[in-house]
């Protein structure tokens, strides 16, 4: 009598967050644009940064002064431009997934969905903080030390400086998750890139056009007028308080986050 040996069943491994955490961060690190745009972001912080100092000490050395402008503000003028880079990694990190259908993998792999959105998040945080507030230590350090030579630099010790630096690096980071969000709500790279550029930029040039009568009970609301106001030094009149400001931005993103998850969970993929 002959018997067959049955086959040893093999269970699939258990899908948990962190698992699903390590896949996205896999992804994160091997794309080659998230390296090229935190490239571009972290020489947007800091050699804008740099020129801004060189032509503030320039106008010391001519005897202009720099009037009204705080000296550490100068060293986080790079953000205007990495807000955008930030914010268009984040998008891509997403609609990149859905041009190539890579993202019907991924959501077979993980068919509860949420848990993608969550480890996609948190890759991306870890990610952008460390290197925005890394690129703003450089920036305000080397500005502030070419400022310096004509006694104009500002210290980290100084009232709101440092409280600016780090919340600048949050701003960033936020704007990229806000991105991410938009990149999930679209699903298309032209037209979460474009909504991204129309509520940080469009938005504010639009407040401005408004009657002040109008505008001061508007404008300072604007998500980043709200998220911009936490990198203040010495913030001024019309303006919200720096954290009051920087949480109302992230409460915008947290409803694009809501938004993205609903739908996540409601759309084929």
């Amino acid at each position: 009598m002959t018997s067959t040996a049955q086959a040893p069943r093999i269970t699939p491994p258990r899908i948990t967050p962190a698992r699903v955490a390590n896949s996205e961060w896999i992804k994160l690190r091997s794309l080659r644009s998230t390296v090229w745009l935190l490239a571009a972001s972290v020489a947007a912080v800091v050699g804008l940064g740099l020129l801004f100092a060189v032509v503030a000490l320039l106008h010391l050395e001519a005897g202009n002064g720099l009037g009204s402008v705080n000296p550490a503000m100068i060293s986080l003028y790079g953000v205007y431009l990495a807000q955008l880079t930030y914010g268009v990694l984040g998008v891509l990190l997403i609609t990149g997934e859905y041009a190539t259908g890579m993202i019907r993998a991924t959501l077979t792999a993980v068919p509860a969905r949420l848990p993608v959105l969550w480890a996609k998040l948190a890759a991306f945080a870890a990610v952008a903080v460390v290197t925005a507030v890394a690129a703003l230590l450089v920036s305000m350090l080397a500005g502030q030390a070419i400022l310096s030579a004509k006694h104009s630099g500002a210290s980290l010790a100084d009232p709101g400086v440092l409280r600016a630096m780090i919340g600048a690096g949050l701003y960033l980071t936020v704007t990229g998750l806000l991105g991410i969000a938009l990149g999930f709500i679209v699903r298309s790279s032209a037209g979460a890139i474009v909504t991204l550029f129309g509520i940080m930029l469009v938005l504010p040039v639009l407040g401005d056009v408004l009657p002040s009568s109008i505008a001061s009970h508007i404008v300072p609301y604007l998500p980043s007028n709200a998220g911009m106001a936490v990198m203040q030094v010495h913030p001024g009149a019309g303006t919200l308080a720096p954290w009051a400001g920087f949480a109302l931005f992230v409460g915008y993103t947290a409803a694009a986050v809501v938004a993205a998850a609903l739908l996540l969970r409601r759309r084929d993929a």
